[in-house]
């Protein structure tokens, strides 16, 4: 694993927690623990967790598709991120992008990189970590721009993706089975840094 540049070195643009490494992320291997942080930050049932589970592993499939944890020193997962090149074939395509024609910012669904979850413990939340996760996620990537979607109300999630340069390009879009709607963000890679 590879520490977060200028991290450790007294200069640190983008401060996240002196105790937190992030690096690359076999989900498929940790799948249950990364689980555990995303059912506790996100606040998930077992039952919703088994679901995803099954999605996570099917989404780590697709060509591209990338993780990275964050790690604690005793080999914990703190965070993690993953992603994958847009295709206007997957299901959350086809949900949003109704929404997105309508506001006509559909465009923004070829040459995007979908962060597909973000998730970090609140032990470890307001720390950078989040903010190290997604944007060394995205330098990585390929595409010009990078989408997103969150719910749809303020929170420090969405305050997050505004300061990395996201804009709301679709507001109160509806995923089925979810319980609040949600905006699709999207954002020019490379994300803006402090």
């Amino acid at each position: 694993m590879a520490h977060i540049p200028g991290h450790g070195s007294g200069h640190r643009p983008d401060a996240i927690a002196d105790d937190i490494e992030i690096g690359p992320l076999d989900l498929p291997a940790r799948v249950d623990e990364a689980l555990a942080v995303q059912a506790v930050a996100f606040g998930l049932g077992a039952e919703e967790v088994a679901v995803r589970r099954q999605i996570v592993l099917r989404h780590m499939n697709n060509p591209g598709a990338r993780a990275l944890g964050a790690t604690t020193p005793d080999g914990r997962l703190a965070g993690f991120v993953y992603g994958m090149p847009n295709d206007r074939a997957h299901w959350w395509s086809t949900v949003v992008e109704p929404y997105l024609r309508a506001r006509d910012n559909d465009e923004w669904l070829d040459d995007s990189f979908v962060i597909t979850e973000l998730h970090v413990h609140p032990r470890h939340q307001n720390r950078g970590v989040g903010r190290a996760l997604i944007t060394a996620l995205t330098d990585g990537a390929a595409e010009s721009r990078s989408i997103l979607s969150a719910i749809d109300a303020d929170s420090p999630a969405r305050g997050l993706y505004h300061s990395l340069g996201y804009t709301d390009l679709a507001r109160q879009v509806v995923f089925p089975s979810a319980p609040k709607p949600y905006a699709v963000m999207g954002a020019p890679l490379p994300l803006r840094r402090r």
